[in-house]
């Protein structure tokens, strides 16, 4: 489209940018809702790609207004009245029809006259409207479009930018009201007021076709504004008084009942993801909901800043006074929160996802102190009522391939725990589960429904230790279609099948076969290679008290075999059916893979250092604590995808410069290869320069490694940038990547 317009440009070179505009909503079949086309919005967007310098328009071409006659005080009929509201007679308030009418010339005479604003243009869409009674004109009046973004407005209507953006049209504003100083008539404001909200709403929907719900009105501090509290406008703040100086008093009254979930409906808006991505930042976060472009290129450079130095503070990551101010001005923009930062990044996993057949989703929550940063309006405790520590908790789910590779992050909830509410453990039975943190459970797993529903053709299997084995979210599983459940039963739930207990029915089951399976470090337990024993059967589960639907699941019961100490015992539920042991086996492979939240979790908190940033608000935390997220995952992502595509070209996650100065740096030489490395290679090259030794009885290196190797290869990589400028100081760069 932008060939298009500029090809026309070129071709007729006289072409107006009012023609212009108007061709390119016929193009695009650009219309307001009445029909008509939205040239003006065209016209605007045209001039901020001209500003920009995407496009080249031809020079704007001057337009001379004609003055009309205006009417003039004699020429209106101005009564002087001094009496009741009920002694006045019939009010009518009536709009003015046409710009050309002898009303609108009327219209304009009196709000120069008598306005303290005068008769100045109003703002996009518009009617005006005039008051008269049998006596003659009263006053006059006018709605024009509502403004674009008001801070105290916007706060109390609860607009995200998308829903802001997307209903602002349903808000109109009452941008000129008079009663003619002449009019001494006690109630007559309000009641005219009344008289003009219940008519301009069906004016407005049959003039422009959409339907306003809200209505906003600003009073100068010289004025009271009692007409509008006496009409039920609300006082919600005050404007930031850019225009002329001096702040509004910004009034609401709503239109209909619905209004606030007609506004705050935010619709499903899809933004395109660049064809071709500049780095890994916007590939990851170039679908993000910011309208400000502005806004986008700081996530981009905070994002790359914090993953060049996942250790590092701050101040340390961003490294210059201007980047650093910009960074906190980011995480304090009213705009940018969680979920603002996270939602591009799960719409990058879910097209990751999309290239598998089955998909892990393990969720589990973890605990974030913030102890020693006691300024941090809205933290929380997180332990026991004698331990004093305050923090956040944070429960999220991340994908994984079968063979352990993070995908990205689903989903995150973070939350603080209210003081008043420790001690109070005894009384979580009598509550519904809508008011426990389990229903954290259930969020998870529906956000998995929503992203199943977006890859039909991979089998997404929700994951989640003991604590997840709760009756509601087997329910929630059992709607179909939908994701698959895994969860580790836990003993203290007391099952039953039939009349018997689940861990008894199932430890008369003969053993189906054994298991090698490779068993983390957990606790006081070291790492080890242990023996299963498995048993597998369909059971029919009996609902705990206060449910009456049973379920259906499948129990795969797991023993290890000679154990030591403790033996591993694992009760696996799941709705995926075991058919065989092969199918008995792979769930309990599953399952094991449930750790790699774990090595995230781990990850984000020694890794990305989370503890160590500093806000003044649990706001702001949490919107740094996303990005730390999407972070820590890219470090997890780099350890895993060396394992599990060895073969695979490094550019796949590493750009030309990245792993030109890694191999220079391990080389010891300034030239690069042509070639570029395998993903396997690369990955044990970053992990040389995180201390890595590389010996045969090392194995594979994990994510602290590997994220000490990045810190030192984008030293490298900042390094052969600069010397792109100074070509002649080769063997300068040569001494500085040997000392990196």
């Amino acid at each position: 489209m932008l060939d298009r317009i500029q090809e026309t440009v070129h071709e007729e070179p006289s072409i107006s940018r009012l023609d212009l505009s108007r061709r390119v909503c016929t193009w695009l079949n650009w219309l307001s809702p009445n029909g008509q086309l939205k040239e003006m919005g065209c016209r605007k967007a045209l001039n901020k790609l001209n500003a920009a310098g995407v496009i080249d328009l031809p020079r704007q071409t001057e337009v001379y207004a004609f003055e009309h006659k205006a009417f003039t005080p004699s020429d209106v009929d101005i009564p002087e009245i001094q009496c009741t509201l009920g002694e006045l007679g019939e009010v009518r308030v009536y709009p003015v029809s046409s710009r050309y009418a002898k009303e609108s010339k009327i219209w304009f005479a009196l709000l120069e006259k008598h306005h303290y604003l005068g008769n100045g243009n109003l703002c996009g869409a518009q009617l005006r409207y005039l008051v008269k009674s049998s006596h003659g004109y009263l006053g006059a009046l006018a709605f024009s479009s509502a403004s674009w973004s008001l801070k105290d407005r916007d706060d109390y209507i609860g607009w995200k930018e998308g829903a802001r953006r997307a209903h602002i049209d349903r808000v109109i504003c009452n941008s000129r009201f008079l009663i003619l100083p002449t009019v001494a008539v006690p109630n007559l404001a309000s009641y005219v007021l009344s008289l003009a909200l219940s008519r301009v709403v069906q004016d407005w929907e049959h003039r422009y076709h959409t339907r306003p719900v809200l209505i906003e009105t600003f009073v100068d501090p010289a004025f009271t504004g009692a007409c509008y509290k006496a009409a039920n406008f609300t006082y919600v703040g005050q404007s930031a008084g850019r225009r002329d100086g001096v702040a509004k008093q910004v009034f609401l009254h709503p239109l209909c009942r619905e209004w606030k979930d007609v506004l705050c409906d935010e619709p499903d808006v899809q933004m395109p993801r660049p064809e071709v991505s500049k780095h890994w930042a916007e590939e990851e976060f170039g679908t993000v909901r910011l309208y400000d472009e502005r806004l986008k290129e700081r996530l981009y450079t905070i994002a790359q800043d914090f993953y060049s130095s996942p250790e590092a503070t701050i101040p340390e990551a961003c490294g210059s006074n201007a980047r650093v101010i910009g960074a906190y001005r980011f995480f304090q923009n009213p705009k940018v929160n969680m979920d603002v930062v996270l939602t591009p990044h799960t719409e990058a996993t879910i097209e990751r996802i999309k290239q598998h057949r089955v998909v892990l989703v393990p969720q589990d929550t973890t605990t974030l102190n913030y102890t020693t940063h006691p300024m941090t309006e809205g933290l929380g405790p997180i332990n026991n009522k004698g331990d004093k520590s305050i923090g956040l908790l944070l429960h999220d789910s991340l994908a994984f391939t079968e063979d352990g590779t993070p995908l990205g992050v689903v989903d995150a909830q973070i939350w603080a725990r209210d003081p008043d509410d420790q001690g109070k453990s005894h009384k979580r039975k009598e509550l519904p589960i809508e008011q426990k943190e389990s229903i954290k459970w259930l969020k998870s797993f529906r956000k998995v429904a929503e992203i199943q529903k977006l890859c039909p053709e991979t089998m997404l299997v929700s994951m989640g230790d003991r604590e997840s084995d709760i009756y509601e979210l087997f329910l929630e599983a059992a709607k179909e279609p939908g994701p698959a459940l895994l969860v580790r039963s836990e003993r203290t739930r007391n099952r039953k099948v039939d009349q018997e207990f689940l861990w008894d029915f199932m430890a008369k089951k003969d053993s189906a076969g054994s298991l090698k399976l490779q068993i983390p470090h957990s606790g006081s337990r070291k790492a080890c290679t242990a023996w299963l024993d498995i048993r597998f059967a369909k059971v029919e589960l009996r609902p705990p008290k206060g449910y009456s639907k049973t379920v259906r699941v499948w129990a795969v019961y797991v023993l290890e075999r000679e154990a030591k100490d403790k033996p591993i015992e694992w009760m696996l539920l799941t709705t995926v059916p075991v058919e065989n042991f092969a199918d008995a086996q792979k769930r309990v492979e599953w399952y094991s893979g449930r750790w790699g939240i774990e090595v995230f979790h781990r990850t984000l908190k020694s890794g990305c250092r989370i503890k160590d940033r500093q806000f003044e608000t649990t706001d702001r935390l949490e919107t740094c604590l996303a990005l730390d997220m999407v972070v820590a995952w890219r470090v997890y992502y780099l350890t895993m995808l060396g394992r599990e595509t060895p073969n695979a070209p490094c550019t796949v996650f590493f750009t030309d410069i990245e792993w030109k100065a890694l191999c220079c740096y391990v080389n010891k030489t300034p030239i690069a290869p042509d070639e570029p490395p395998t993903i396997g290679q690369a990955v044990f090259m970053v992990a040389g320069m995180g201390g890595h030794m590389g010996r045969k009885g090392d194995g594979f290196p994990g994510t602290q490694t590997i994220w000490r190797g990045l810190v030192r290869l984008y030293g490298a990589s900042d390094s052969i940038m600069f010397s792109k400028w100074h070509l002649s100081k080769a063997n300068w760069l040569m001494n500085g990547l040997l000392t990196c």
